[in-house]
């Protein structure tokens, strides 16, 4: 890794992200000599403002980040590491020093399987058409997976590119339904798929 510390006080900003999930965990400082010692230790280290030393993160609570890349900004002026971490990042005991969960995010669809959920939580359903197949059961659940998966494949073999994608819209909203169903949510199925990565 090709890393400069360029400050005119010695110490630069060092922006920690969870290699997998893409949340900042942290910000700390680092000077040459923590930026060394993270380079051959392989768990991040920082200078200590208020201790004026070197501190690796996990050093008491055994909480490590595991470094996996380092990189200057345009700049040059601050870090972005990418760590794996061993437990939660925070003194407080908390993933993030943001007091945030440190899970994976799909943006959207995240938020649709929020949506999902809290409709199937309130149960209306002479107003919700989620809650309403929550209230029908299981059966119709993975009926509607299948009926919209044929879908799918029908549009496919035709031209109408809307159609299709319409189509995947609706297989993708009953599988999010289905999958909560069976208890589980996407990031299970993506830790699935991990697993099968070689």
């Amino acid at each position: 890794m090709n890393v400069d510390i360029k400050s005119a006080h010695g110490l630069i900003p060092a922006i920690i992200q969870d290699s997998e999930t893409k949340n900042v965990l942290m910000l700390g400082y680092m000077n040459e000599e923590s930026l060394q010692k993270t380079l051959e230790t392989q768990k991040v280290t920082f200078f200590s403002r208020s201790k004026q030393r070197l501190w690796t993160k996990g050093e008491e609570s055994g909480n490590f980040l595991n470094l996996v890349s380092i990189k200057n900004d345009c700049d040059g002026d601050t870090l972005l590491i990418q760590a794996k971490p061993v437990g939660p990042t925070c003194h407080t005991g908390a993933d993030t020093c943001w007091q945030e969960e440190n899970k994976e995010n799909y943006g959207f669809i995240s938020q649709l399987e929020n949506t999902i959920k809290t409709r199937r939580e309130n149960a209306d359903s002479e107003k919700s058409y989620v809650a309403s197949l929550f209230e029908k059961g299981i059966n119709k659940i993975a009926q509607k997976v299948g009926e919209e998966a044929v879908e799918v494949v029908i549009e496919a073999k035709d031209d109408n590119d809307d159609l299709f994608l319409s189509e995947s819209a609706d297989l993708l909203f009953h599988y999010l339904i289905l999958l909560q169903a069976k208890g589980f949510q996407l990031n299970d199925v993506v830790d699935v798929l991990k697993k099968r990565q070689k």
